[in-house]
């Protein structure tokens, strides 16, 4: 898909942000599987529901995760993600 320029304002490279919007592969509710990355602070590799989805980071799609067994939420990118 070829992002075209808008029509209102200047053509110096904007485009409809509908159609460069990364989508979700997780909805809010789903339970993941979350693996963390080995450079990344030691995280608690487990099950996890999604409970709000968070703007893409570059090219990953972003999401905000509770596990059952901790009191805090975790962001994770949707590359660290399985369905269980």
């Amino acid at each position: 898909m070829q992002a075209q320029p808008t029509s209102d304002g200047p053509q110096f490279g904007r485009v409809v942000r509908e159609e460069m919007a990364l989508k979700h592969k997780y909805g809010v509710g789903e339970v993941v599987y979350f693996t963390a990355s080995n450079v990344a602070r030691p995280a608690a590799t487990g099950t996890y529901e999604v409970v709000r989805l968070l703007p893409s980071d570059g090219d990953d799609c972003q999401y905000r995760i509770k596990s059952s067994t901790e009191a805090f939420e975790r962001v994770a990118k949707e590359s660290q993600l399985v369905t269980p």
